[in-house]
């Protein structure tokens, strides 16, 4: 099964929201909401041993997406093509079930079109996409990026399916030691959601904290 997919380096990230302007650009995304948050997380400790890190915050794809389970009218879906999680603004009636059911908070309502968007790893753009990026042509479709990864000033970023090893995404979990690596995370998982988005921190940049 497809499992598209971001994954962040946060040993490169550095916090710079480079990926927030990029959505906000691509997605039309209104005054006031975010489709991508980038937290800052830290300091902690004592000087001289400081840790702090970002970590940057989007619709996480989630296996059990609790968000698709409760939308009462269908707006909210997996494409049948490549599962990526969507929302059909025609069908979405704005109850914002699905942004309580959401265990990120990735979710927010457009107030002026009364409906509930979010991060569709700009499946506009990336429909067809391969998910193995060609550096020499980063318009061609079959290896289309979202802005956000085209964009990341530190190249933290990857796009992918998670279950293509061939994947820029897989590649980078692997390069890290795979699943089982203490360098590879999820976000907690409160609601048995499987989130698929993947984190990679290096323990001697930082202890894994989230919040």
């Amino acid at each position: 099964m497809t499992k598209r997919a971001l994954v962040v380096d946060l040993d490169r990230c550095s916090g710079c929201d480079s990926c927030i302007v990029a959505c906000k650009f691509e997605n039309n995304v209104s005054l006031g909401n975010y489709w991508c948050r980038v937290l800052a997380i830290g300091p902690h400790g004592e000087y001289p041993d400081i840790e702090m890190y970002w970590l940057p915050v989007h619709c996480q794809q989630c296996e059990n997406s609790p968000c698709v389970g409760v939308c009462p009218t269908g707006a909210s879906y997996r494409d049948p093509d490549n599962n990526v999680v969507l929302i059909n603004k025609d069908k979405c009636i704005g109850c914002e079930y699905c942004v309580y059911a959401c265990p990120y908070g990735v979710r927010q309502k457009n107030e002026e079109e009364g409906v509930v968007e979010k991060c569709t790893l700009c499946n506009h753009i990336t429909a067809k996409s391969d998910g193995n990026e060609n550096p020499d042509d980063t318009n061609d479709p079959d290896h289309a990026v979202p802005p956000c990864v085209h964009n990341c000033s530190c190249g933290a970023r990857y796009f992918g399916d998670l279950d293509d090893p061939n994947s820029m995404a897989s590649k980078a979990v692997q390069e890290a030691g795979g699943y089982d690596s203490d360098k590879v995370h999820h976000l907690s998982d409160p609601s048995d959601a499987k989130p698929a988005t993947v984190y990679i921190l290096s323990p001697e940049i930082a202890s894994w904290k989230e919040l």
